[in-house]
């Protein structure tokens, strides 16, 4: 079993195990050489990060390592996580390496590697990259050991170097416009745009402006530091603000790696993932570009998600929590739009990785194509009141296995009577069952889940 990459590749402080310079060196080495006997020549490698201050040194550490194992490795410097799958997929190369921790603090930072064909490395690449980690630690691992110049900065790039790495990102860039948007025009088109200063910096308000659009953009003034702190997709709310105040007809936010994007529409209300499936659903359908008639989520969309595309004709798969189940599900089934309601969308015909700058282009061609404003878009959705509650447990049995929690949860699923939803799942991380259940009203489902709640502390017991 994997121990350090998850489903979103390797991720913890910077600086720490499995990030220190010395691990990252040992990653890179090991990248190269298994690519290199898979391949049977020398690899090709393009690499990129977000703005935290320890990508530099991560990413040079990295390079490092992976030359000296003989790849050919190609810096794209600071740009989107979904940019480095489409330079893998496009260059190409034989891997692409994105130096970011998404939505997380500065402090933090992240590996992922992602195959040519833009889908993220297989498991069995990362287990050998893992077993070599371990190898080379001796098979201890230091929680928190800090290389000793985690201050220090790498050599400036030469000249030569941040013009080839301008080049990839203007490459990334003319895909976006010239390909996906095509002929999509924004003139008088107001929208505020949220980078949360993180790699869309420069690259959203490029975009945007590019095709016309009047583009009011913060959160583009990264320090290494301030990356998503008070910003970006996980604080909307100033966003809501900025576009009410400015009588803008949209915003969009991003997360530090630009891999998600929420929106917000002119009267200031948020349009979630779940909200942005629905738009983009109705926009495909249209256009008979909804392949099956199926829209793939995860168990935590809202029903109303699942009603709202009921009432066209379209079905809603579910899939476990994490873009990793969703993508699976696209490609087992052949359907064209999934996502989650963390607004991280996948169009699997256009790119296997979530990409939100794509994400917006084709939310602005819906309302380009209908001429509707974005909350007419969302009309029809109705988001449903959720309730979560954690149960802290002893053990962690198979929910069926107990008769009162079996029956209790039959008696939910009736009461719910298909105007609502319950889900009860255990957290992957701490002793909890989690049980959720959507409802009409509000004080109903409280009552409810609390119920439900307290038959599994009787059965289970806490701890």
């Amino acid at each position: 079993m994997k121990k350090l990459f998850g489903t979103d590749g390797m991720r913890g402080v910077a600086g720490r195990f499995p990030l220190d310079a010395k691990t990252v060196r040992t990653a890179g080495h090991s990248l190269a050489r298994h690519l290199a006997a898979r391949a049977g020549r020398a690899p090709r490698i393009v690499l990129g990060r977000d703005t935290r201050e320890s990508g530099a040194w991560i990413e040079a550490a990295l390079s490092e390592g992976a030359r000296a194992a003989g790849a050919a490795c190609e810096s794209a410097g600071v740009i989107t996580t979904p940019g480095v799958a489409f330079l893998a997929r496009t260059l190409p190369a034989d891997a692409g390496v994105v130096i970011s921790a998404s939505h997380n603090p500065y402090e933090d930072n992240g590996i992922k590697i992602f195959a040519p064909t833009g889908r993220k490395l297989d498991d069995a690449t990362e287990r050998l990259i893992e077993a070599d980690i371990y190898e080379a630690q001796g098979k201890r691992v230091v929680a928190d050991e800090r290389p000793p110049n985690i201050e220090a900065k790498p050599a400036p790039d030469s000249g030569k170097i941040e013009a080839a790495s301008a080049a990839l990102r203007q490459q990334y860039l003319d895909y976006l416009a010239d390909e996906v948007a095509g002929d999509l025009r924004l003139e008088e088109l107001r929208m505020i745009v949220d980078c949360a200063n993180g790699a869309a910096s420069q690259l959203a308000p490029a975009l945007f402006t590019r095709l016309g659009a009047d583009v009011r953009a913060y959160g583009v003034e990264p320090d290494g530091r301030n990356i998503n702190r008070e910003c970006g997709s996980l604080y909307v709310e100033r966003l809501c603000e900025k576009v009410v105040a400015a009588g803008a007809h949209l915003g969009v936010a991003f997360d530090g790696d630009a891999d998600r994007a929420l929106f917000v529409d002119a009267s200031g209300h948020v349009v979630d993932g779940d909200a942005t499936m629905w738009v983009l659903a109705q926009s495909m359908a249209a256009n008979g570009q909804l392949s099956g008639g199926q829209v793939v989520a995860t168990v935590m969309s809202n029903i109303g998600l699942e009603l709202a595309l009921k009432s066209r004709g379209i079905k809603l798969l579910r899939t476990d929590v994490g873009d990793k189940y969703v993508l699976e599900e696209l490609l087992r089934t052949g359907a064209s739009l999934g996502g989650e309601q963390s607004g991280h969308i996948i169009l699997p015909r256009i790119s296997l990785a979530g990409d939100g700058m794509l994400t917006a282009l084709f939310v602005l061609r819906a309302i380009r194509e209908t001429g509707k404003a974005l909350h007419e878009l969302t009309a029809g959705f109705v988001r449903y009141p959720q309730v979560l509650v954690n149960v802290r447990v002893a053990e962690k049995r198979p929910f069926q296995e107990g008769a009162e929690i079996a029956e209790q949860s039959l008696r939910t699923e009736e009461a719910l009577a298909g105007q609502g939803r319950l889900l009860l799942r255990y957290s992957g991380t701490e002793p909890l069952a989690r049980v959720m259940i959507e409802g009409q009203r509000q004080e109903e489902i409280e009552q409810i889940a609390g119920n439900l709640a307290e038959v599994i502390r009787r059965s289970l017991g806490t701890v």
